[in-house]
């Protein structure tokens, strides 16, 4: 065969495989149409085989070899290069078919048996948590204004017989920066920075690769009280969710922030108790004290679907993303929590038998979303469901003196950590 003929065959085969991976992914992003109008351009089948991930993880695996080939003589002059970060998508995995679900009950899991153990104390109210993208660190946040970087190779070492001959101590940063009370933590996607929402209004950078680092490198001051942040997957944006009724987007390296521009359409007067971006940020979520919840195009700030009602007239305390971006999981002081398919906004699941009223009480799936977790208020329990048939399977006692306040799931490995109204941190992990 002609090498020129045998080139022009390969490139016209690769351009079939480029068109089948991008309709698969805008099918598996709910973007139907847009998915319809690429197939009928390229003359590409709509139900294509090839998984909605797929795409996104060719991506990432270019990113990577990108950066590790032509990139690692960069100087640091932007933000984004201090932190260690240069845009990569996160590792895609197998998530499970919530939309495929028939008559499950009966067929529920078992969850495995967890210890607990002390691990930190505030001097006031532990009153949030979170985890490094790599499950490495878990940072905690307080009323007495401070935040604590814990190292989880240490809780480890703590929770094994064999290590107690000398103290391991897990926390291995304390930041005071704060004025009031620290509402949410999130991780940089790629870097050693953490950022914290508090009540003072501002949002604070803290560079934990630096030992002696007790105050933030950089703040932005923002108009309202700060209840809940998450970084876009890429690092380059960070999303505030305040007591303003709209959710707030910063630029990282010019602190610019943008607001959405359907406000008029959404008739929105409620404070945003959450936001959260999904696994790639081609959405973010906002749960708000009016018992909304609210999904947003991740590239162009619109509001693509309110829920109204989503916990009748009480708070959504929490709103977040299943792994494949098709199903949103939130939380409610009407003592529900509900599974909802983003692209239809229909009601696919129900967990029920869990008391939460007064609380920001959080709803959270497992590593491998197979369990769904929270916490009921009056008996002063960790409650896990199965994530399919919705039966509750486990109801373990916190181990608190008092409720938690906060509940968050590793994102690698089958552990989590509680924290409450008794100061104390307590991590979780699966007896072997």
């Amino acid at each position: 065969m002609d090498a020129t003929l045998e080139n022009t065959l390969k490139e016209g085969m690769l351009r079939r495989q480029i068109n089948a991976l991008i309709v698969a992914h805008l099918r598996g992003e709910n973007l139907n149409q847009a998915a319809a109008i690429v197939a009928s351009a390229t003359m590409t089948s709509l139900t294509t085989e090839v998984s909605p991930n797929r795409l996104l993880e060719l991506v990432s695996k270019g990113l990577v070899a990108e950066r590790d080939e032509g990139l690692k003589g960069l100087s640091s002059t932007s933000f984004l290069n201090v932190t260690g970060g240069l845009p990569s998508m996160p590792n895609m995995v197998n998530a499970i078919d919530f939309s495929a679900m028939q008559d499950v009950k009966g067929s529920s899991k078992n969850f495995p048996k967890h210890e607990s153990r002390h691990v930190s104390e505030h001097k006031n109210i532990a009153r949030c948590a979170r985890f490094s993208p790599d499950g490495q660190f878990v940072a905690t946040g307080s009323s007495d204004y401070s935040i604590k970087l814990l190292e989880v190779s240490k809780i480890k070492q703590m929770m094994v017989s064999e290590a107690r001959e000398g103290p391991i101590r897990p926390v291995i940063r304390t930041f005071y920066d704060h004025a009031e009370p620290i509402n949410d933590l999130d991780f940089h996607p790629q870097g050693t920075i953490l950022v914290s929402g508090a009540k003072d209004n501002t949002i604070k950078f803290f560079d934990f690769s630096k030992t002696v680092a007790r105050k933030a490198f950089r703040v932005i001051q923002d108009t309202h009280n700060v209840r809940s942040v998450s970084f876009h997957p890429s690092g380059e944006f960070l999303l505030a969710g305040t007591d303003h009724h709209l959710p707030h987007l910063y630029d990282v390296n010019t602190f610019q922030c943008y607001l959405s521009s359907n406000v008029q359409d959404l008739n929105m007067i409620s404070p945003i108790n959450q936001v959260r971006y999904s696994i790639s940020g081609s959405l973010y979520v906002t749960a708000s004290k009016d018992g909304s919840v609210l999904l947003w195009d991740g590239v162009t700030a619109q509001c693509i679907r309110k829920i109204v009602g989503a916990h009748g007239l009480t708070e959504t305390t929490c709103a977040s993303f299943t792994k494949d971006q098709r199903f949103v999981l939130s939380c409610g002081k009407d003592s529900t929590i509900k599974l909802w398919e983003v692209g239809t906004g229909r009601l696919v699941n129900q967990y029920l038998g869990a008391v939460h009223t007064q609380l920001r009480c959080q709803a959270v799936f497992n590593e491998t979303e197979e369990f769904v977790l929270s916490i009921d208020e009056p008996n002063n329990e960790v409650v896990i469901w199965d994530a399919l048939t919705a039966e509750k399977v486990a109801r373990w006692h916190s181990n608190h003196v008092g409720v938690p306040r906060w509940l968050v799931h590793s994102p690698t490995e089958p552990a989590f950590i509680t924290c409450g109204t008794d100061r104390s941190v307590r991590y979780w992990k699966e007896v072997l």
